[in-house]
C-alpha cells in the first residue's frame, strides 16, 4: 500500500518540489491551502503534478482546522513546510509571524498527538535561527540568537517539535535549512529579484535594477536538491535534526554576474558599499544600483552550514551547484520574459 503524505505549504517553492518527489516515489499526496478558490498554484501547474495533488483546506491558525485534516487524510508524514516565507515581512507584521510561523507548530503537534501518534513529523526550520551566529561555520550545536521576528516564530516552532520528540515521543524531526532557491522561488526573494530583472533589462521591458547590500553573503543551494534530505529525515530509524547547507556562502554581487554572464551581459562594476553600480560593458549602461531602502533593519552575521551530519547518517548530497543554479534560474526567467508568462 502507498504511503500517504500531507504537506502544509505545497504551493510554495519547496512544497511544490516535495510534492514532485513525493509523487515520484508512490506517494498520495494531500497538500493544504487557506482557500482553494484563491489558491496560488502555478508551481504545481509548471511541474506538472498539479492533477497529482489533492488540495484540501485548512487553517493553520485553528486547531480545529488541523485535526480535521489529519483525520480525513490519515497521512503516513507530515511535512510542515507554511509559514511567512519573507524574512522582511516580519517587522511589519510580527504577531501574525509569530502565531502562523510558532504557534501554528504546536497546533500542528498537538492535533498529530491526538489523532495519531505514528505519524512521522517535518518541521521546516532556518538557519536564521543562528541570526548573530556564534560560530562559524553553524553545526546543530550553535547557539542560536534570531535577529529578527521571522527567526524568532521559527526558534519557537523548533523548540517545541524536539520537546514533543522528547516528551510525547514522537517522531519529529526539524531540517535547519541554509537559503535555497530555484525558478519557483518568490519573485520577493534577491536571487529571483535579480534573474527575473536582468531578463526584464535585456529584453527592454526594465531600465534598472535596484538592489540592497551587494557584498552581503549567503550559502545557497538548491531547493530540490534540499526537498530530498527532508524526505530522508523522516525515512531514518531515529527521529533527529539536521542542516541542510553547502558550507559555500556567495555574495549578492555573485549572483548578480553570473545572472548577467548567462544572459551575455557583461558588467562593470564601479564604486563602493552604498555608491556601488553595475555599468553594462557594451553599452555603458548603468543597469545596477544599490538602494538603501532594500537594506535589512539588523543585517545578520555570516551564516553558512555544516551539512556533515545529514551526509554520513542521511546519505544526503547537494547536486547542483551554485553556478548552473543561478543560471537555470536566469535561462528560466528569461524564457517567461519572451513569451510573457503571467502566472509566475
Amino acid at each position: 500500500m502507498s504511503k500517504c503524505a500531507l504537506i502544509t505549504g505545497i504551493t510554495g517553492q519547496d512544497g511544490a518540489y516535495l510534492s514532485q518527489l513525493l509523487i515520484s516515489k508512490g506517494y498520495r499526496v494531500y497538500g493544504t491551502v487557506r482557500h482553494l478558490a484563491t489558491a496560488n498554484i502555478w508551481r504545481l501547474r509548471e511541474l506538472e503534478i498539479l492533477d497529482k495533488t489533492n488540495l484540501i483546506e485548512i487553517d493553520l491558525l485553528n486547531y480545529d482546522s488541523i485535526y480535521d485534516a489529519i483525520k480525513t487524510t490519515n497521512p503516513d508524514e507530515i511535512y510542515n513546510l507554511a509559514s511567512p516565507s519573507f524574512v522582511g515581512t516580519s517587522f511589519e507584521h510580527p504577531i501574525y509571524a509569530g502565531n502562523a510561523g510558532g504557534l501554528a507548530v504546536t497546533r500542528l503537534l498537538a492535533a498529530i498527538l491526538a489523532a495519531d501518534p505514528d505519524i512521522r513529523f517535518y518541521q521546516a526550520s532556518t538557519s536564521e535561527m543562528f541570526g548573530k551566529a556564534q560560530t562559524t561555520p553553524q553545526t546543530e550545536t550553535t547557539p542560536f540568537y534570531p535577529r529578527n521576528p521571522y527567526g524568532v516564530a521559527k526558534l519557537y516552532g523548533h523548540w517545541m517539535t524536539v520537546n514533543y520528540r522528547d516528551s510525547h515521543n514522537l517522531f519529529a524531526c526539524s531540517g535547519i535549512l541554509f537559503n535555497h532557491e530555484s525558478p519557483l522561488r518568490g519573485r520577493d526573494f534577491v536571487t529571483r529579484k535579480i534573474s527575473l530583472g536582468l531578463s526584464c533589462i535585456k529584453e527592454g521591458q526594465q531600465d534598472i535594477l535596484r538592489l540592497g547590500n551587494l557584498e552581503a553573503q549567503r550559502d545557497w543551494g538548491f531547493a530540490g536538491d534540499y526537498v530530498e534530505g527532508m524526505w530522508r529525515m523522516l525515512q531514518h530509524e531515529i527521529p533527529s535534526d539536521y542542516i541542510l547547507a553547502t558550507g559555500k556562502p556567495r555574495s549578492v554581487r555573485d549572483v548578480v554576474d553570473l545572472a548577467a554572464g548567462a544572459l551575455g551581459m557583461d558588467l562593470l562594476w564601479e564604486g563602493t558599499g552604498a555608491e556601488m553600480v553595475g555599468i553594462e560593458r557594451s553599452s555603458g549602461r548603468k543597469i545596477v544600483v544599490v538602494d538603501p531602502a532594500f537594506f535589512r533593519p539588523i543585517e545578520k552575521e555570516l551564516l553558512t552550514g555544516v551539512a556533515e551530519k545529514a551526509h554520513s547518517v542521511l546519505g544526503w548530497r547537494q547536486r547542483m551547484g551554485f553556478e548552473d543554479l543561478i543560471a537555470q534560474m536566469t535561462e528560466r526567467d528569461h524564457d517567461r520574459v519572451i513569451k510573457k508568462d503571467l502566472f509566475y
